[in-house]
């Protein structure tokens, strides 16, 4: 029973090393507990404990989905409460399917355990959970370690490798309380170099500067979302957007949210736009604009992102969110569309293969909405595209956590990519991220108002933009499979 809690508490603990908390160290402990549940646990216990474990880090970590279900889907409050535990109680499936195979496969010494097993099959299963059903890899460990020493890993092997190093370390401390006094030094001398490294590693800068620096304006509008399709108040919005533009024609660049424009792109095309982009060349300025996209000839309609100015083009977002741009498993999951009331719920997704926009003189690598929690998806435009660019409704989030764990996250896709990121977003977080992955400036949520500064072009690859997630899944998979089949040899001896 001691354990059972014990594994509950590190679930618990684990979300405050996350954004807006920001307590890194717990990410330590909370797998240090969970990791010392497992350790003489048989395979279905280290199950259940696992279980508790993501209960309790999904409970609290994705709290913010009964804010989205009831505040700004229309559920009823019983509705949204059933499906907020219905989703924790599944991703909690997860860490319990770690305990499983962890105890499961592995159940020789305690120190292979602790420093190979648990955080190899943990980092995997964060990786499987990062895709599996379109992928939700919101609270992966790696995230919580931005502002620590370990991110200095993030541009060599990504947020998985950062959440691997980060299970050792759990894993490491535990060995150093073993009796024997071998696996103790072993453990405790390689905590010190994994440390040493990952400093070592923040001070390499991976990219280098491909051009001069300019200016760049975000916009953040703060529509209240039960205000922003209104027919009544759509003139408004509009004009709101213009005149924030309009103060900012000294950037070079100015970005607005994710369907800032509350109207399809062909019903503004010829008149609001086009006026819009006539000042904008004239000026010398380049916009990026988020804005609904019906392609009348596929009656299909996109979320999209269209450049104004120099180089016109347009993105459409390529991940779309389950339940809130569309439905997955319609026949079965066809009751969620009765519960809940979200306008533009059934996007097509954009081609994969799509041309790479260009704003300020340079290509960029353009996300929207939740699409930069996707490190090895955020890699196709580059290492062409100079800086990032996303843009966000995290109004959907309300006044949750939410907003600064996504913010979290694009933090981390600048890092892995040594370059700027550009984040416009509704209510926040608005806000320019440099190359380290550090926040250069941003704005307050629920605020109207303008963010801006100077960003510098980059050029060049980090290891992460070259090879993606491949060499963490296939090296620990490789390490997994070697330990299997020499555990099988050894029982045959």
């Amino acid at each position: 029973m001691f354990h059972d809690i014990l594994a509950l508490l590190g679930g618990l603990l684990l979300p405050l090393a996350f954004a807006p908390f920001d307590y890194a160290v717990l990410a330590v402990v909370g797998l240090l507990f969970l990791f010392s549940s497992w350790r003489d646990a048989s395979s279905g216990r280290a199950f259940l404990r696992g279980y508790l474990f993501g209960l309790g880090q999904f409970g609290l970590g994705v709290s913010w989905v009964y804010v989205s279900m009831h505040d700004y889907g229309g559920a009823s409050v019983p509705a949204a409460a059933a499906l907020t535990f219905l989703l924790t109680a599944f991703l909690a499936l997860y860490p319990a399917l770690a305990g499983w195979l962890s105890r499961r496969l592995f159940d020789g010494s305690r120190s292979f355990q602790l420093l190979v097993a648990f955080p190899t099959i943990w980092v995997l299963v964060e990786w499987f959970r990062g895709w599996f059903l379109t992928g939700f890899p919101w609270l992966q460990i790696g995230y919580s370690q931005t502002d620590t020493p370990l991110s200095g890993y993030g541009p060599v092997f990504g947020v998985y490798g950062i959440s691997w190093v980060l299970a050792f370390v759990a894993g490491a401390i535990l060995a150093t309380v073993q009796p024997a006094r071998k696996p103790r030094t072993i453990a405790a001398a390689a905590i010190v170099v994994v440390l040493g490294l990952g400093q070592a590693l923040s001070g390499v800068s991976w990219t280098q500067p491909a051009g001069d620096p300019f200016k760049v304006t975000l916009l953040q509008g703060n529509v209240p979302q039960h205000m922003k399709w209104q027919p009544e108040f759509q003139r408004a919005t509009l004009d709101m957007y213009a005149e924030m533009t309009r103060r900012s024609w000294d950037s070079r660049l100015i970005v607005w949210p994710e369907t800032a424009v509350p109207a399809f792109y062909h019903q503004v095309k010829d008149t609001y736009l086009a006026d819009l982009e006539a000042e904008a060349k004239a000026q010398g300025t380049d916009l990026l604009i988020g804005v609904p996209y019906y392609d009348l000839t596929q009656d299909r309609y996109f979320n999209a992102v269209v450049s104004l100015g120099e180089s016109a083009g347009v993105y459409f977002k390529r991940h779309l969110v389950p339940f809130g741009e569309y439905l997955p498993l319609r026949p079965v999951l066809g009751f969620v569309l009765d519960i809940l009331e979200i306008p533009l719920s059934d996007f097509a997704s954009g081609d994969g293969s799509q041309t790479a926009l260009v704003a300020a003189g340079y290509p960029l690598a353009a996300s929207i909405c939740y699409e930069d929690i996707f490190g090895q998806e955020s890699l196709a435009a580059l290492p062409e595209a100079a800086y990032l660019v996303n843009v966000t409704n995290d109004a959907w989030f309300g006044d949750s956590i939410a907003p600064y764990q996504h913010a979290q996250m694009a933090r981390m896709r600048a890092l892995e990519t040594g370059r700027y990121m550009l984040r416009a977003t509704n209510t926040g977080v608005t806000a320019i991220i440099n190359p380290k992955g550090k926040i250069d400036v941003a704005a307050p949520l629920f605020q109207r108002t303008q963010v801006s500064g100077t960003i510098t072009p980059f050029a060049g690859s980090t290891p992460y933009t070259l090879w993606g997630d491949w060499p963490v899944v296939v090296g620990l998979g490789a390490v997994l499979s070697f330990a299997a089949w020499w555990r099988r040899r050894e029982g045959r001896g």
